[in-house]
């Protein structure tokens, strides 16, 4: 890497705005530094977080018929991680990390909806074979065609296309990875403000402490008082 790496102080001002005729862009990251991106870290951390999303998105899918992108809790976890690690010019690294992980949520999505249906058939036909080998590399293949169509317009999207298109989700990715590479206070807030979420889905899913629909009985404080009113 570079000994001359400039510190990152934030986006440009015309990182969301169309530009004018002869404006340029000059990104974070330009192409006359070298910066770490695929490193063993980034890669491992990312597959982790693919692994540990892709299971949770299966199990959203399931449950309630909807997955969801998991590029922000990535984008907060790396972040988190990279500031506990005390990692110095980590944005490469968390933009590897979010991208590999962030991919769980697609993949899964395009299996958790026909998986369960081929086997509904199969108990209704079976003549039908359902094959763990088939549904594994048509998931992997059909990733792989989604990544070979997405190259073409990355340029377009990216470049031709500067600040036309609002992207809502991938500019709150990048004001969370770029929260984190500025540090400070700002990053700390963001750590804490993942550890009250946390906190927040253990008293909701593990504790119990309320219902997951919102209703007049959704505190069961008293509940068993007014129980025991009734029975008298």
């Amino acid at each position: 890497m570079s000994d001359h790496v400039k510190e990152v102080k934030g986006l440009p001002d015309n990182a969301y705005k169309e530009l004018k005729p002869g404006e340029e862009y000059k990104p974070v990251m330009p192409a006359s530094q070298v910066f770490p991106e695929v490193t063993t870290w980034s890669v491992v951390m990312g597959m982790l977080m693919a692994v540990i999303f892709s299971a949770a998105a299966a199990y959203s899918g399931l449950k309630i018929g909807q997955v969801f992108e998991a590029a922000i809790p990535i984008s907060i976890i790396a972040v988190g991680a990279s500031l506990a690690t005390r990692k110095k010019n980590a944005l490469g690294q968390n933009i590897i990390i979010q991208s590999i992980g962030a991919s769980s949520g697609v993949i899964v999505a395009g299996a958790v909806f026909t998986i369960p249906g081929l086997y509904i058939l199969q108990h209704k036909y079976p003549e039908i074979q359902v094959s763990f080998w088939q549904i594994f590399f048509s998931s992997l293949l059909g990733g792989f065609l989604g990544i070979l169509f997405l190259i073409p317009f990355r340029k377009y999207f990216v470049k031709d296309m500067h600040g036309k298109l609002p992207f809502p989700e991938a500019t709150a990715t990048t004001e969370i990875l770029m929260t984190g590479e500025k540090g400070g206070s700002q990053a700390k807030l963001l750590v804490v403000a993942g550890m009250i979420g946390g906190l927040f889905e253990f008293a909701f899913s593990y504790l119990k402490l309320w219902g997951e629909e919102f209703t007049s009985r959704i505190v069961t404080a008293g509940l068993h008082w007014r129980r025991n009113q009734d029975c008298i």
